[in-house]
């Protein structure tokens, strides 16, 4: 593009796209990952009791984009743990976040200043996965925009799609926080990412490819920039989302003004019937208890006549005799 060249940009694009994400950005995502998954509820708790577990979950975390993309593409499962060095280093950093004396590894990246360079750097290493996974379908299914949004999500993002597997693993169940029911920031980024890079793949978007990665990159490493330091989780897309929502999956029911009345009118009719009810319960019981009271009397007084009924005969038989 004229303004890359114009803004000097151009160059700063070349170095971003060739530079290497191994050792030290794929540390910070090792890094950012793991305190992640030590923030969850119970996490903690189950490091202690279980190390293998927490293990386990620390890999899914830092290798579950290419976990699941591997499954998408019909390839081995085990294939992103076939790096060494890298399983190696996550699992160093896994013991040093978890088991470290005095907690120092996890105070220290815990800090604003060092937590905002982390987050910043896996941002980064961000970009290069959506862009992988994209390039990866592409080069088996050529002409498919959709198998290529789809890969480049998974790889982006698959730690946070498939929580819910990782939560299996700690002992929790919990499938109302799915990401597909409600998506959080990094899956919606990483989405939108696959998607740009996808039109870019197959030449819907006029863009070069480096020039897309800068700009890609820049906003993500900005933005969460601007979220840690304010402390905010709400999404610079969320007035577009709820736009968006309104126009096109609300739908519009003629009664949809009703809907508090009819509510209210649901609400005053079942309070008659249980009023209604509990008056019919009362007077059953209270008809139950007269019959229950009246029974022993006539029981009596059958009693009384009986017996004078074996006087009289004994009377008659006595005068007999």
């Amino acid at each position: 593009m004229d303004l890359f060249g114009v803004l000097h940009l151009d160059e700063l694009s070349h170095g971003l796209a060739n530079l290497p994400m191994f050792p030290y950005f794929d540390m910070a995502h090792y890094i950012v990952s793991i305190m992640s998954l030590r923030e969850q509820p119970g996490a903690l708790q189950v490091s202690r009791v279980s190390p293998l577990a927490c293990w386990f979950s620390s890999m899914l975390f830092c290798f579950g984009g290419a976990v699941l993309s591997a499954i998408m593409l019909a390839e081995p499962v085990v294939a992103p743990l076939s790096n060494s060095t890298s399983v190696l280093i996550a699992s160093i950093i896994w013991y040093l976040v978890f088991y470290c004396p005095m907690d120092l590894v996890y105070c220290c990246a815990a800090l604003l200043p060092l937590r905002l360079l982390l987050s910043g750097m896996k941002e980064v290493t961000r970009t290069w996965k959506v862009l992988g996974g994209v390039t990866q379908a592409h080069g088996k299914y050529k002409d498919s925009l959709l198998v290529m949004i789809a890969i480049g999500w998974a790889k982006g993002a698959g730690g946070g799609l498939i929580s819910n597997f990782e939560q299996l693993v700690r002992g929790v169940w919990k499938p109302e926080t799915n990401e597909l029911l409600k998506m959080s920031y990094p899956t919606k980024i990483t989405l939108i990412g696959a998607v740009l890079f996808a039109l870019q793949q197959t030449h819907y978007l006029p863009l070069q490819k480096h020039h897309l990665m800068l700009v890609y990159t820049v906003f993500i490493v900005v933005n969460k920039s601007r979220m840690m330091l304010t402390g905010s989780s709400t999404s610079p897309f969320a007035n577009i989302e709820s736009a968006i929502y309104k126009t096109l999956f609300t739908g519009h029911s003629p009664y949809a003004a009703l809907t508090d009345e009819v509510k209210k009118s649901c609400i005053d009719n079942g309070a008659t019937n249980g009023s209604t009810s509990a008056t019919k319960e009362s007077d059953d019981k209270g008809a139950t208890g007269k019959h229950t009271t009246g029974s022993p009397v006539k029981e009596k007084s059958v009693s009384l006549k009986a017996k004078e009924e074996s006087e009289n005969a004994e009377t008659n038989c006595k005068k007999t005799n």
